[in-house]
């Protein structure tokens, strides 16, 4: 007969033996009730005589330790430098005044030690007596209380600190009539969007506006936490929408909660919430919108527990577990995510005074700078659990994009004293413009994608917010560059507008090829859609500001009116379940007008 100890390793299911009838007895698998009692007696008086060695006895690190050749005895320390000549016999074992003291010590410990064995041995007893629905209300009470205590401690008062001086959000409105007709207009489909998101989707993160509904995507877990209301804020209060800015106000500080079993996007949430609630404080300075970017800051900080620091793509907000997306290269995080927390941060270290947030960004940073880059690109994933990079694809659209605008616009915040953001910039949209930005057959500029050392020329409609990033960084650039960068960021402008203008309703695909005679132009039918995205009318608006050249407003107003052309202003609007985009949308339009 095979003995136990010469059974195979491997994980192969062998046939079971027949041994015969058991002579032994059939044993339980569970014990009874009255077994479950006494072993739940003999556990509470081991673990009660443990915690009693470990909180009563002395403590031997705040003795010396003495040999007088009978035993190694703990003696209280005595500082001779105070005591001086008076110590006597004091520190001799065996004097009568501290061997009676010390007796009575130990018997004091041993009292107590004993009392607190009964007590729980009492509380044992009266546990066991109450029924199964007592005990679960009694764990839910304990439960609740944990929640009101963390609460108390979330909402503690933050540090006042001084409120930016905001310039032109009252600006009264513009002389010209057309220009005043425009805007009004853009201000009332912004208003139609919140009045349908407040009828039908109220509380939800998404509104489903064919179905009528609220909804959710996994970038915001299963909760309600009202994704589209903490979105807009910035954007009602800017377009004057102080009652529906009140509204959502109102919400947040009643309902938003972030002790939900949920798991969101850390990315996601950071730009949306804890931009939106900064935003919405320092426009209208309500210390409710600070409180709550600081407890979701606090929630998000598990996501950067990673053998780099480079943090998860995803975290469960209550259990603080985080994981990277299944399709991400290798396991690997996503620079333009983890790459675009660093604003936010930043503004919570210095409204809190907590430098937490600020040195989980620059760590980051610091990393990054040390990695070697394929032609001094930066690739679209890295590893955090290695340090390595993932697959060689770089882009400044999809997975790249806000890591270079959140280089550039952290330089811009720290009122151009971060050197060191200014410097990855110029690095990083050198290498760009050396390996990924050309020109094609018709002379369009464009910026491609680099994937294992070959440039597709395909450009998304997230790489269009590029026109505007150039722009905006020509200001300061290396060798006087500055014509060159605004130059460079009309060009890009331009390709993004000849996408829109070559569709029948004038808005652009969510990718366009510049292969053969196919220029700007969506060529798979996965790319022929519009989902509101704002980068195009982004650039628009950085261009008009830079050069206040007209056609940048008119090529605005274009894009508004193909939104309007399918029937009804509703048809466009209902295009998508995501009504954050049309809020983005709205909001850059007006920013035009």
């Amino acid at each position: 007969m095979t003995t136990p100890a010469l059974l195979p390793l491997s994980g192969r299911r062998l046939p079971p033996l027949n041994l015969g009838t058991s002579s032994f007895p059939h044993h339980r698998a569970t014990l009874r009730l009255s077994e479950k009692f006494i072993l739940l007696l003999i556990l509470s008086a081991f673990i009660t005589l443990c915690f009693g060695a470990f909180f009563f006895l002395p403590d031997s690190s705040k003795h010396k330790r003495f040999d007088l050749g009978l035993e190694d005895v703990l003696i209280p320390h005595v500082d001779t430098s105070k005591v001086g000549k008076n110590l006597g016999g004091f520190l001799i074992h065996g004097q009568g005044h501290d061997e009676h003291r010390h007796r009575e010590e130990e018997e004091r410990l041993r009292n107590k030690i004993r009392a607190d064995h009964e007590k729980a041995l009492e509380e044992a007893k009266e546990k066991l007596k109450k029924s199964r629905d007592e005990i679960q209300a009694e764990i839910q009470t304990e439960k609740n209380k944990v929640v009101q205590e963390l609460k108390k401690k979330d909402s503690k008062p933050l540090p006042p600190v001084p409120l930016p001086n905001l310039i032109g959000i009252n600006s009264g409105e513009p002389a010209d009539p057309d220009i005043r007709e425009k805007r009004n207009k853009i201000k009332e489909m912004m208003k139609h969007a919140w009045d349908n998101y407040r009828q039908y989707g109220w509380g939800h993160n998404e509104l489903k506006p064919i179905a009528r509904k609220g909804h959710s995507t996994n970038i915001f877990g299963n909760s309600q936490m009202g994704a589209t209301i903490v979105d807009a804020l910035d954007t009602l209060y800017i377009m004057g929408l102080h009652d529906e800015f009140r509204e959502g106000q109102e919400w947040i500080d009643k309902n938003l909660d972030f002790s939900v079993n949920s798991e969101v996007s850390v990315f996601e949430v950071n730009i949306r919430f804890i931009g939106g609630l900064l935003a919405a404080y320092y426009l209208s300075g309500q210390e409710v919108f600070k409180i709550k970017a600081v407890q979701l800051a606090g929630k998000l900080l598990p996501a950067f527990n990673t053998p780099t620091g480079i943090p998860w793509a995803m975290v469960n907000l209550k259990s603080g577990v985080g994981r990277n997306w299944g399709w991400a290269s290798a396991g690997s995080s996503i620079l333009a995510e983890f790459g675009t927390l660093h604003m936010e941060f930043v503004h919570l270290s210095y409204l809190t005074g907590d430098p937490v947030y600020y040195n989980k960004v620059m760590h980051i940073r610091k990393l990054l700078q040390k990695m070697d880059r394929p032609n001094g690109l930066y690739p679209n994933y890295l590893n955090p659990r290695t340090g390595r990079w993932g697959q060689h694809h770089t882009s400044v659209g999809g997975l790249g994009d806000s890591f270079y605008e959140y280089l550039l616009k952290a330089w811009l915040m720290s009122d151009k004293m971060d050197t060191e953001a200014r410097k990855m910039y110029d690095d990083a949209i050198e290498a760009i413009e050396k390996h990924l930005i050309r020109k094609s057959n018709g002379g369009l500029t464009f910026i491609g994608e680099w994937k294992n050392g070959h440039l597709e020329r395909k450009m998304g409609h997230l790489t269009c917010f590029a026109g505007g990033m150039f722009a905006l960084g020509a200001d300061g650039s290396r060798d006087d560059k500055a014509g060159h960068y605004l130059q460079l960021g009309a060009e890009i402008a331009h390709t993004c507008h000849e996408s829109y203008d070559r569709t029948t309703l004038k808005l652009g695909p969510e990718a366009f090829k510049f292969d053969g005679g196919v220029e700007a132009v969506a060529v798979r039918q996965n790319e022929k859609y519009y989902i509101l995205r704002p980068e195009v009318i982004e650039t628009y608006w950085y261009m008009w500001r830079f050069t206040h050249d007209p056609k940048y407003r008119q090529w605005g107003w274009e894009a508004t009116q193909g939104s309007c052309k399918a029937n009804s202003l509703q048809a466009v609007f209902w295009s998508s379940s995501r009504s954050e985009w049309t809020v983005n949308y709205c909001s850059s339009s007006a920013f035009l007008l």
